[in-house]
């Protein structure tokens, strides 16, 4: 080089990153053919890291703040160049900005079902969506895993690669949780932390950090969710004795549809609790025999109001009331059975 393109040629004094893009990680300081002045000013930002390159190694990473560029603070950078103690002469090196700042709102799901295993049912196949949050923590380790030689890299171009290791963990995730399937639902918070410790590793060896993970929704095959439901309503009945009210409230339907309609209502109610009462003596007696001729007395004469004679008009009225305050039945229907009993009893 002579002496008149050496002193043409730029020397960047000032190195700084400004224009930090919503979703950019990486971004390369574009040299061109410009050489960086020795004891020139290097600014990195709140929520940024510098890296500084020498032909493909990591040399000097920086955090926040104005750092003076001379060898004291390029200890590495020296000792891959050579320099000696003496040296002030510009150099080149590349180098990378990164920013650390949390990256919200980003997107996982199952595409198709997965198979996972469940202590209660076995292989069962499921898909789940939700929300995590990750951000660039090691900006040396990053650089080497995956940025390479691009001059800039985005939240978008990880999608694909992120996704992927939050699929490939999930079904062991889930399986090593031990939240059964039928629980997960109210245990969403509980599998997401399970989730998050099986993949933060797998961010970890690229130089990220899994700082949240959150499930949305969990998608569950029909006959586990038929089985959830039914769990779902033997919690609602609690004993034998609300379990029989509890299917004589899903009989009303079909009562108002066969003769007599709804007028039959009292006796039904009474044949329930009859029928609960017999089973109750049998598993607490041994008495089943007995029981199950209660219960098929009872069932026999529904039709006949006076066969339930362990419940009193006023009880049935007290259970008919108790299925409207849940919602089992409308007040019309409420109306109408409280008229034929009150009209019965009056003969």
């Amino acid at each position: 080089m002579s002496l008149g393109d050496f002193i043409k040629k730029q020397f960047i004094d000032i190195l700084q990153w400004t224009d930090q893009s919503d979703g950019v990680l990486m971004w390369r300081y574009p040299m061109a053919d410009q050489e960086i002045q020795y004891g020139g000013s290097l600014t990195v930002r709140e929520a940024q890291s510098a890296v500084f390159v020498n032909e493909g190694t990591v040399a000097d990473v920086f955090g926040p703040g104005k750092h003076t560029l001379v060898t004291q603070t390029l200890p590495v950078l020296t000792y891959l160049k050579n320099w000696d103690k003496l040296f002030e002469s510009p150099f080149k090196s590349d180098v990378y900005f990164f920013s650390t700042r949390q990256q919200i709102g980003r997107r996982w799901g199952t595409p198709q079902a997965i198979s996972v295993r469940d202590k209660d049912f076995g292989m069962v196949r499921m898909r789940a969506f939700g929300l995590y949050a990750f951000r660039v923590a090691d900006p040396r380790k990053f650089y080497t895993e995956i940025a390479g030689n691009r001059a800039q890299v985005s939240v978008d171009d990880l999608d694909e690669q992120l996704d992927g290791t939050v699929l490939a963990s999930l079904a062991a995730a889930i399986g090593n949780s031990g939240v059964p399937f039928l629980d997960m639902a109210a245990n969403q918070t509980l599998l997401a932390q399970a989730i998050a410790k099986e993949i933060s590793p797998a961010f970890d060896a690229i130089g990220l950090a899994l700082d949240s993970f959150m499930i949305q929704s969990i998608s569950l095959p029909e006959p586990l969710q038929e089985a959830l439901d039914k769990r779902i309503a033997m919690g609602m009945a609690g004993n034998l004795d609300a379990y029989a009210k509890f299917q004589t409230a899903n009989a009303i339907p079909i009562a108002a549809g066969n003769e007599g309609g709804l007028g039959g209502l009292g006796a039904q109610l009474g044949a329930g609790a009859a029928i609960g009462a017999a089973m109750g003596q049998a598993l607490g007696a041994g008495q089943a025999a007995a029981g199950v001729a209660a219960g098929a007395a009872a069932a026999s004469t529904a039709a006949t109001p006076a066969a339930p004679a362990a419940d009193s008009p006023e009880d049935r009225l007290g259970k008919l009331k108790g299925l409207l305050d849940r919602g089992l039945i409308t007040q019309a229907d409420f109306d109408a059975t409280k008229a034929e009993i009150l009209k019965k009893l009056a003969g």
